[in-house]
């Protein structure tokens, strides 16, 4: 058989989602390019790896074979590149990571840091939504994920580093801007712009305000933190968004943060991996960087829980 390691690679994403367009996004491929190296593959292999029953498709025998195939012949490249990259003495080879959304506001600016000394890094940054990440982590994909509330039902590694405050963010020309120590009782009635369900922000502060029992009925639920930021500016109610957000409006007075009494969120950034896996030289090189970082700050804007 004449098989190219695009092909194998291909294949194995393919596999490993059960989904086409999941396969293409991930190695930034369309999903038509997908198709026709999977056809040629199929061609050389000279056997059926795929068959369709309705909408779903599913592996056959051969195509098991093949797909074990695959992870075997990848996992020892990738750990060939591995120990070859340990043996030099330059710090280089491709760095995986996935963040969720709200990490968008320090992860690159870190990143930038740590690349800018070891510019042989090739870093391949994913931001996406929690559920995604959480799939990515499952699935193994990358180096390690970086969250804020990590998931409980796999079996995983955490680092933590840096803090995540969380605040109640107003309109400067809110009535209750500038009040001091405002009782929690009264934020209950306000217009409150929320995360869907199931982020980090969203429960973490469902679980603050039940534990001062005090109930919030979400005005609007909003899909971004940027979607939230922009409502609160244009007056539609209060949030609590991640500080590290909110640099920008703050300086240009667009938002201000309200002092309510007893409110104090502070969570933690984690990096995140599975359970018994060795993350790469380049990985540890970086997780290294992140824990150096959060030693140096005792608080800051950088951290969420999404």
């Amino acid at each position: 058989m004449h098989l190219t390691l695009q092909q194998l690679r291909l294949f194995e994403a393919v596999a490993r989602h059960r989904h086409f367009t999941r396969a293409a996004e991930e190695l930034h491929l369309t999903q038509q390019a997908v198709s026709i190296q999977l056809r040629r593959l199929e061609e050389n292999a000279g056997a059926k790896l795929f068959e369709h029953i309705g909408r779903r498709f599913f592996l056959t025998p051969a195509g098991h074979e093949m797909h074990a195939a695959c992870a075997d012949i990848l996992a020892r490249l990738q750990a060939l590149e591995e120990s070859l990259d340990a043996l030099g003495d330059t710090m280089k080879g491709p760095l995986r990571l996935s963040v969720v959304t709200t990490a968008k506001y320090f992860i690159p600016h870190l990143l930038g840091a740590f690349i800018a000394g070891h510019q042989a890094v090739v870093p391949r940054l994913i931001v996406t939504n929690r559920a995604r990440v959480v799939e990515r982590l499952a699935d193994n994909q990358d180096d390690f994920v970086i969250m804020g509330q990590v998931p409980t039902h796999l079996a995983i590694e955490t680092c933590p580093f840096l803090e995540n405050r969380l605040v109640v963010a107003a309109h400067p020309d809110h009535p209750l801007a500038g009040m001091p120590a405002i009782p929690p009782a009264l934020i209950a009635g306000e217009r409150w712009l929320v995360r869907e369900a199931g982020s980090g922000t969203r429960t973490a502060f469902d679980q603050h305000m039940a534990g001062q029992g005090v109930a919030i009925a979400p005005y609007m639920e909003l899909g971004s933190t940027e979607a939230i930021k922009q409502a609160v500016i244009a007056g539609l109610g209060l949030s609590v968004l991640p500080l590290a957000s909110m640099e920008l409006e703050l300086s240009c007075g667009c938002l201000v943060v309200l002092d309510v009494d007893g409110f104090s969120l502070c969570r933690r950034w984690n990096a995140v991996w599975l359970k018994g896996k060795t993350l790469p030289r380049v990985a540890r090189a970086f997780l290294g960087f992140l824990q150096g970082v959060a030693a140096g700050r005792s608080a800051g804007p950088t951290a969420r829980r999404d």
